[in-house]
């Protein structure tokens, strides 16, 4: 049975609902209370932070810029610094073992490894030392009434429901969303969820004695095979979180993996740089959940003027690019700065924040899509290297013309829409230089030279 609803004179004025505790909750909470909002926050999952085991994803993740500028617009980001590690570039692992480094960016530019539990309990504690927020654990949202502004809520370790009134609520719930589930049911509302034939498992490539790295710790490591790769990311313990991106079906796949011996010899023939290093591999593997790849992508994000989606719930995208956090604590900011220009013009701001948003995120994940295929397929091509290397001659040459398409996203502000269409036009140039090229010696060539000023011309 319900519980009866509170009278709308037991609320405080203007208090504002969160649902779910992850990472862009925590941050959209934080943000809220800089903006002098008392804010409720439900999460459906046991406190993290607790002796309770949660079924979480543990897949690291990678801090960029985007993502630092929004912790730093609530102080905050040095204490997420405490619990990341730099990778300065991606190490490219050969079958046979032959390494190759490709920096990232510019000399001291990096991409940041976090857990994803490890950042979430750290950002839990941060919230919680936040005065005006409540955090609410173990609160599973069984559905949203969109008409009455009520949420019904069940207490999971109390097992009883209840009805839940709320004035402002915004879904931070991940891709598959409560709070976006009752928007589908409303009239005009666009959705789409799109699947790629590839799942991924998590591994463990184990710490080294006393905590040491077994492999090089500053750098994102790829094993690319051309139909399937595996990366690896390293933790403050000395260990790397793993991550096996494999297809569902065929001859190399998840469903041909069926016993240990036959995962033992396939990651021997295919990764055996790597074997010595998981002394878990056949547990992890059968123990492990497969989880798949999901792009979600809807429109509005508001109903109401008292509804607003963000993060993967608005707009989840595969993680090749390393930007579904980082994107989501963007939109954190964004909103942040649209409260500091419009102060509580919600229906203003929920326009702005959309409109300008969605296009940015449309494209950011066709550039996740992307740069699967070309971690997957290209990194390990000695013609797409050498292209990388020609590319940052470019950027060093004509700084104010070129700035590589990683770096757009990764290194800088530039919204993902422009970045993106700004490396569809540098990828026409390189084609066009390329078939010059056979070396790196060859771009000082003075007919190369001679080129690189007309497209640069061209480009002004």
């Amino acid at each position: 049975m319900l519980a009866p609803t509170p009278a709308p004179s037991q609320l405080p004025a203007e208090t504002l609902t969160v649902m779910g505790a992850g990472l862009v909750g925590c941050l959209l909470a934080l943000y809220l209370a800089q903006h002098g909002h008392a804010v409720e926050v439900f999460e459906r999952r046991p406190d993290l932070r607790g002796d309770a085991k949660v079924e979480a994803r543990s897949i690291n993740l990678a801090l960029s810029d985007r993502g630092w500028r929004a912790l730093e617009g609530v102080g905050i980001a040095d204490a997420v610094r405490e619990v990341a590690i730099a990778m300065r570039g991606r190490m490219m692992h050969g079958v046979e073992g032959q390494l190759t480094f490709q920096p990232y960016g510019q000399d001291g530019q990096a991409i940041y490894s976090v857990s994803r539990a490890g950042l979430n309990r750290r950002m839990l504690d941060l919230v919680e030392q936040q005065p005006g927020i409540r955090m609410q654990f173990e609160q599973r949202c069984q559905r949203v009434d969109l008409r009455n502004s009520q949420l019904e809520m069940r207490d999971e370790t109390t097992g009883e429901s209840r009805i839940q009134p709320f004035q402002r609520l915004f879904g931070a719930d991940g891709a598959y969303s409560a709070v976006r589930g009752a928007m589908q049911r409303t009239d005009r509302f666009n959705y789409s969820q799109q699947y790629l034939d590839y799942g991924y498992k998590e591994l463990t490539i184990a710490a080294g004695p006393d905590g040491s790295w077994p492999i090089e710790k500053h750098a994102l490591h790829i094993w690319p095979r051309g139909q399937y790769m595996m990366i690896a990311l390293p933790n403050l313990d000395g260990s790397f979180n793993c991550t096996l991106f494999f297809p569902y079906e065929g001859a190399n796949s998840f469903a041909a993996l069926q016993t240990p011996a036959q995962v033992r010899t396939f990651f021997a023939e295919h990764f055996a740089d790597a074997v010595p290093l998981m002394p878990d591999l056949e547990t992890e593997f059968f123990a492990n959940p497969t989880s798949s790849l999901v792009t979600v992508r809807c429109f509005p994000w508001s109903h109401a003027d008292d509804v607003l989606l963000l993060g993967d719930a608005s707009h989840a995208i595969v993680p090749f690019y390393g930007q579904g956090m980082n994107s989501g604590f963007e939109d954190c900011a964004v909103l942040a700065e649209l409260l500091e220009e419009h102060g509580s013009d919600w229906p203003r701001i929920m326009r702005q924040f959309e409109t300008s948003r969605k296009p940015n995120t449309d494209a950011m994940a066709d550039l996740a899509v992307y740069n699967f295929y070309e971690m997957r397929d290209r990194v390990a091509d000695p013609r797409f290297l050498l292209q990388k290397k020609i590319e940052g001659r470019l950027a060093a040459q004509y700084p104010a013309q070129w700035l590589p398409l990683y770096s757009q996203v990764t290194f800088s502000q530039i919204p993902y829409a422009e970045a993106l269409a700004n490396g569809q036009a540098q990828e026409q140039v390189m084609q066009r230089l390329m078939p010059h090229i056979q070396a790196e010696a060859d771009y000082e060539r003075p007919d190369v030279q001679a080129l690189v000023a007309a497209e640069m011309a061209r480009r002004s």
